[in-house]
């Protein structure tokens, strides 16, 4: 019993250790900050692409995000998530290819309605 609790806590521990985590996003104050509209790339920037992928729209083109996922950014799926929602957000980074490599995002908070 007490080695099936052992093979246990280190299964654990793997499985722990084996997730995915993205490094902090961190403003540089000496790089420009872009605003951009940010959303699910399939279900609202209508980009053929499996799953539900956060982009970037800048100058009227759209791009994939590395270095951050949609779900960093709250439940993607909820009523004010990215598959529901285009938001404005503030990043810098760079464009490789058809790719945004962020290196800072942060949402820009709406102001109540009027």
């Amino acid at each position: 019993m007490k080695h099936l609790l052992i093979i246990l806590l280190c299964a654990i521990s793997f499985a722990l250790n084996a997730q995915e985590t993205t490094k902090p996003l961190k403003l540089d104050p000496n790089k420009k900050v872009i605003e951009v509209l940010a959303s699910c790339g399939s279900c609202n920037f209508k980009m053929k692409v499996p799953g539900c992928p956060l982009a970037i729209k800048m100058d009227d083109k759209f791009y994939l995000v590395e270095g951050t996922k949609i779900d960093d950014h709250g439940d993607a799926h909820a009523d004010d998530g990215f598959c529901n929602a285009i938001k404005k957000a503030k990043v810098q980074g760079s464009i490789e290819g058809e790719r945004f490599k962020v290196t800072y995002f942060e949402i820009i908070k709406e102001g109540p309605k009027k």
